[in-house]
């Protein structure tokens, strides 16, 4: 091979590396950053074939696609003192890529940065709320509350924060214990308050109770006490009238009710034969 073929060779192969050193490719999901002896020069966002200058100017390269935020899930304390464990997460884009660049440099960098101002968004947004409010109506508003939050310091990052999102949201296994005491109490005093209740009502219904008993026994006792005196007085005018008709038999008539009254079986009497109370049976003979 004689040197003017060897120095064609060499020729062709700086060529090669000089073209290949000065053109790159901006692919259609990504952005491209130039700098020149570590100063930014331009920023290129439309896909396409470009030129740098070899070994002058390098190039870094950025994802222009909506990007995810998973954070590490973590545990915070609800306005009401309860601890729970969330998992939050974030979409965001690059839209200047040189403030990208300058603040973070790299993707991993802005990950560990940006992930502790997402999670301390939430924190602060949670720590005034109930856990009722982050799982119930008022969601949708806390939500907003962090993304506004969260969207305040996008700018200084050179992203757009697209939505932030909430996902695992659950109590701590102390909570969680806390919890289920708590409730266990509350439906014991409910408990207890509604027997206290039932108490209350059935000392009342048996004093009523009570009362119209003893209020029925009264009037009965009144009114067999008036049926006694009546059948009383009938029972004297009766015989008041009879006496009238028949005073001696009247007398014979109580008289018999009186030996039926004191000579009954195993009675024994001394009395004179010839007493008032024997007059009957010395009298055998009259009418």
């Amino acid at each position: 091979m004689t040197p003017r073929v060897v120095t064609g060779l060499v020729a062709v192969v700086a060529i090669l590396l000089m073209m290949t050193g000065t053109l790159f490719t901006v692919q259609q999901t990504q952005q491209a950053l130039v700098l020149r002896l570590g100063n930014p020069k331009r920023v290129i966002t439309e896909p396409g074939l470009n030129f740098k200058i070899p070994f002058f100017e390098d190039v870094y390269y950025y994802d222009s696609r909506i990007l995810d935020l998973d954070p590490q899930g973590q545990d915070m304390s609800l306005i009401d003192q309860r601890r729970i464990n969330v998992d939050s997460f974030a979409r965001y884009r690059i839209v200047d890529p040189l403030k990208f660049y300058q603040t973070v440099l790299t993707e991993t960098a802005f990950r560990d940065r940006f992930s502790s101002i997402l999670n301390g968004s939430v924190r602060d947004a949670l720590g005034r709320t109930d856990l009722a409010d982050v799982l119930g109506s008022k969601r949708q508003e806390v939500m907003n509350e962090i993304t506004i939050a969260v969207s305040r310091r996008a700018e200084e990052f050179g992203i757009k924060v697209i939505e932030v999102r909430i996902g695992r949201t659950e109590l701590t296994a102390d909570t969680t214990a806390a919890t289920y005491n708590r409730m266990r109490s509350d439906r014991m005093a409910e408990a207890a308050d509604f027997r206290g209740r039932g108490q209350e009502q059935k000392s009342r219904i048996e004093a009523d109770a009570d009362r119209e008993r003893t209020i029925i026994i009264a009037e009965a006792e009144k009114e067999s006490q008036t049926l006694l005196g009546e059948g009383q007085a009938e029972s004297r005018r009766i015989l008041n009238a009879a006496q009238g008709k028949d005073a001696e038999f009247y007398a014979f008539f109580r008289s018999m009710e009186a030996y039926r009254a004191a000579l009954g079986d195993g009675t024994t009497m001394v009395l004179s034969p010839s007493s008032e109370f024997f007059k009957y049976f010395n009298k055998m003979g009259g009418k």
